[in-house]
C-alpha cells in the first residue's frame, strides 16, 4: 500500500484549509465542530467520487500507462496549483469572512457546505490522480477527511500566530509542490 503517498495527498489536499482556518482565526471567526465536521464530510465525498473515476479511467488502460497518467495528474494538478494562485485568487480565499453571510463570527452549518465546496475541489482533482494510480479510495478519503479536520481545527485555533508563519504564508505554493513530488514519486515506483 503506497501509505506515504495517502498522507501526502491528505496533507497537500488541505493546506488550504489550513489558510482558510487561518484567515477566520486572525479575523476571529469561529469554526464551531459541526462546520469543520460538513467542511471534512464534503471534501471526502468528492474525493471519493474522484478516486473511482480515476480507477475506472485505469480500467481502460495498461497498469504502467495508468500509473503513468495519474502521476502526470498529480505534477499537472500541483503546477495548475501553483500558477493558479499567480493568476487568480477566489474572492472567498481573498475575503474568507464573505462567507460569514450574518456577520456573526461563526461559520454556520450552510456557511460550512458552500466552504466546503470549495475547499473540495482541490481534494476532488488529487483524487482523481490517485485513482488513476490505483491508489485506495478508502485510505485516501480517510486521510483527506483526518486532514482536513485537522488543518482546518488547528488554522483557526492559532490563527494569528501561525499565519505568521511559513506555512501560513505559503500554503497553497506547498501544496502544489508536495503534489508534483508525489506525482514523480508515484511515476519511479
Amino acid at each position: 500500500m503506497h501509505w506515504v503517498t495517502i498522507i501526502i495527498v491528505g496533507l497537500a489536499a488541505n493546506l488550504d484549509n489550513l489558510g482558510i482556518g487561518l484567515a477566520y482565526g486572525v479575523k476571529d471567526t469561529r469554526i464551531p465542530i459541526l462546520s469543520n465536521i460538513i467542511i471534512a464530510f464534503i471534501s471526502m465525498t468528492f474525493t471519493y467520487f474522484a478516486v473511482i473515476a480515476g480507477g475506472t479511467l485505469s480500467e481502460y488502460i495498461s497498469p504502467n500507462m495508468a500509473n503513468y497518467v495519474g502521476s502526470s495528474l498529480l505534477c499537472v494538478i500541483g503546477l495548475w496549483t501553483l500558477f493558479s494562485k499567480r493568476l487568480t485568487n477566489p474572492e472567498p480565499f481573498k475575503n474568507p469572512e464573505l462567507i460569514d453571510w450574518d456577520d456573526n463570527h461563526v461559520i454556520s452549518w450552510r456557511e460550512a457546505i458552500y466552504l466546503g465546496l470549495i475547499l473540495s475541489l482541490n481534494c476532488m482533482a488529487s483524487g482523481l490522480g490517485i485513482g488513476a494510480n490505483g491508489i485506495s479510495a478508502l485510505w485516501t478519503v480517510l486521510s483527506i477527511g483526518f486532514f482536513s479536520l485537522v488543518t482546518i481545527g488547528i488554522g483557526s485555533h492559532f490563527g494569528y500566530l501561525l499565519n505568521k508563519t511559513f506555512i501560513g504564508k505559503y500554503s497553497t505554493s506547498i501544496s502544489g509542490w508536495l503534489l508534483i513530488i508525489i506525482g514523480l514519486y508515484e511515476m519511479l515506483v
